[in-house]
C-alpha cells in the first residue's frame, strides 16, 4: 500500500517550542502570584505528562499542601492555563519561534508529492494557530488538511485518540500514513493507532526509549544543515531526510499496532 499522508506531532516537532512554554508558564505564574517558577530540569521531567492543564494539575499534587488548598489551586487551573496561553502566544507572534532544521523543506516536499498533511496535537488550537502563523505566514493552516488538537479528544497521549481522530478525518488508515514524533508520549500514541513512527527529539526528550520507531533522527537535517554520519548512517541518499527516502523507509515494514500484537501472541 501507498503512503498518502505525513502527521506532525507539533510541540518538539514542528518547532522546539518547550523553552517557550517553560517561559509562559513562569509568566503566567508571576503574573498571578502564584510564587511558582519551574526550572529547565523541573520542565522536563513534568514533559512526561501531556497537555499544559494535566501538567499544572500533577505539579500542584505533588506541593505540600493541605487537600483544600490543593482543591483551590486545581479550580484555577483553567485561569492559569488560559495566562500561560496568551503569554505563548504574544511570544510566537513576535517571532520567538523557529520552524526546527528541515521541517518546511519536507512539508513542501510532501506537498510536491502529491501527500496530505495533517496534525495530531495535545496542544491547544491557539498554540497551533499560533507557531503556524509565526513560521509559516498565511499559508500555514492552509499547508494541513486535517489540524486534530488536544481538547477534541477525552485521552491525550500516549493514548492514540489524537492519532485515530486525524486519520478518520483524514480518511486514511493507518498503513497509508506516516507519524513525526519527538517524545515517548508521541511515539506510544502513534504505534498504537498502527502508524510507522518517525521520531526527532530534542533536549527535552532525547533520554527517552524510542523503542519501536521505523527511524530516529537528531533532526529532519536540510542542506545547510546536514546530519552527522549521513549519508551512510541511517540514509542512502543525502545527509538530510528527503520525503523520497521518507516513503522507501516506511515502506520496509509495516507498523504493528496493539489489536495486531495480541493475535501474534495467540498465535
Amino acid at each position: 500500500m501507498s503512503i498518502e499522508a505525513l502527521v506532525f506531532d507539533v510541540d518538539g516537532t514542528l518547532a522546539d517550542t518547550e523553552e517557550v512554554h517553560r517561559m509562559a508558564f513562569n509568566l503566567a505564574f508571576e503574573e498571578l502570584g502564584l510564587g511558582w517558577h519551574w526550572t529547565q530540569a523541573e520542565y522536563r521531567s513534568l514533559l512526561a505528562v501531556t497537555g499544559g492543564k494535566e501538567r499544572m494539575k500533577t505539579y500542584i499534587d505533588s506541593l505540600p499542601l493541605r487537600a483544600s488548598e490543593k482543591k483551590r489551586l486545581h479550580e484555577r487551573v483553567p485561569e492559569i492555563h488560559a495566562a500561560k496561553t496568551q503569554h505563548y502566544t504574544d511570544m510566537a507572534r513576535r517571532g520567538g519561534i523557529e520552524l526546527r532544521p528541515g521541517v518546511l523543506r519536507l512539508l513542501d516536499e510532501a506537498q510536491d508529492a502529491g501527500l496530505r498533511l495533517a496534525i495530531a496535537s495535545t496542544t491547544t488550537a491557539a498554540n497551533i494557530d499560533a507557531l503556524l502563523q509565526a513560521t509559516l505566514g498565511p499559508r500555514g493552516l492552509a499547508m494541513f488538511d486535517v489540524i486534530a488538537c488536544g481538547d477534541q479528544v477525552r485521552a491525550k497521549k500516549p493514548a492514540s485518540d489524537i492519532y485515530l481522530l486525524a486519520l478518520d478525518t483524514l480518511g486514511v488508515p493507518p498503513e497509508r500514513a506516516i507519524a513525526i514524533e519527538d517524545s515517548v508520549n508521541g511515539l506510544h500514541s502513534a504505534l498504537d493507532a498502527g502508524l510507522w513512527t518517525l521520531v526527532t527529539p530534542t533536549f527535552w526528550t532525547e533520554s527517552s526509549d524510542f523503542s519501536g520507531a521505523g527511524l530516529v533522527l537528531p533532526s529532519l537535517g536540510d542542506p545547510a544543515q546536514p546530519l552527522p554520519g549521513e549519508p551512510g548512517g541511517h540514509l542512502s541518499s543525502s545527509a538530510w531526510l528527503g520525503v523520497e527516502e521518507l516513503l522507501r523507509l516506511a515502506s520496509v515494514a509495516p507498523p504493528i499496532n496493539a489489536v495486531q500484537a495480541l493475535y501474534r501472541e495467540d498465535s
